[in-house]
């Protein structure tokens, strides 16, 4: 069973919905954007509040929470979209292989473990790179290429 941690109250109905509305608004909380991705049933636009990582010239989409609803959607769908208040970014997506994953998780971790790191078993930016080869099968990451 691929990995999942489930928000809980306070984040899918305060944390998530305040920096969203932000988000919505123009105000970038820190690398945040809203992530639309097409269902890959129903083919309607979805939404959640992402943090886009730049790293070494690259755009990366880091999932936390595991193998959620907007990985399965972008995995089949292949792009999406990234809006900052009014400005729209499409782009199109591919998944990294786990071995790739190290330096990004690492970044990641440094720049937002104080809003992620629960959702990493206690793998932190200083971890070693054998534990953040541990977990990388449980976050999928895709390099996002602008159209």
């Amino acid at each position: 069973m691929p990995h999942y941690q489930r928000p809980g109250w306070f984040t899918k109905n305060v944390f998530n919905r305040l920096v969203a509305g932000l988000t919505r608004a123009g105000v970038d909380v820190r690398g945040s954007r809203i992530l639309e991705v097409r269902g890959r049933t129903s083919g309607q636009w979805r939404r959640t509040p992402v943090n886009l990582l730049t790293f070494e010239g690259g755009e990366y989409l880091v999932a936390p929470r595991g193998h959620t609803q907007w990985v399965r959607n972008l995995r089949v769908s292949g792009r999406g979209r990234l809006l900052l208040g009014r400005r729209v970014r499409e782009f199109t997506a591919t998944e990294l292989a786990d071995e790739d994953k190290s330096p990004l998780l690492r970044e990641y971790l440094r720049r937002w473990s104080w809003e992620v790191g629960a959702f990493f078993g206690g793998v932190g930016a200083d971890s070693s790179e054998e534990e953040l080869r541990r977990i990388a099968p449980d976050h999928p990451v895709f390099r996002l290429v602008v159209s």
